[in-house]
């Protein structure tokens, strides 16, 4: 069992920057891949960004290539979702996503944080 709790949503301008982070507690936390996701209102839950357990593979969406960076500190078994040049379109839910198989991460984890919010303003 994992759980995860994502902090450091909250309302940005336009172009500016915001960090993520999601805490991942239990008893397979540290052996766990994790992954960022975002649900804007009225669209399905799309993949941004994963991260293995040991930090050494790394793949993101293209369409957050060059603006968001995925990161993970063991010690503290959290993951960063480092965002920059914010458009309004990236406005939503940003959920945290925790799986055994890396390969499958991104299109079903075994475990979700409950989300943060994220608004950025034109």
């Amino acid at each position: 069992q994992v759980e995860l709790v994502e902090t450091g949503g909250g309302l940005v301008q336009a172009g500016g920057s915001a960090r993520l982070s999601c805490a991942a507690s239990g008893r397979s936390a540290t052996m766990t891949h994790l992954a960022w996701f975002s649900q804007a209102p009225g669209k399905e839950r799309q993949f941004l960004a994963m991260i293995d357990w040991s930090g050494s593979r790394i793949e993101y969406a293209d369409f957050v290539k060059g603006r968001f960076t995925i990161s993970r500190d063991k010690d503290k078994n959290t993951v960063y979702l480092q965002m920059s040049s914010l458009k309004p379109e990236d406005s939503g839910i940003y959920y945290c996503g925790a799986g055994k198989l890396f390969s499958q991460l991104r299109v079903g984890p075994n475990y979700w944080g409950q989300g943060t919010q994220v608004t950025v303003s034109s």
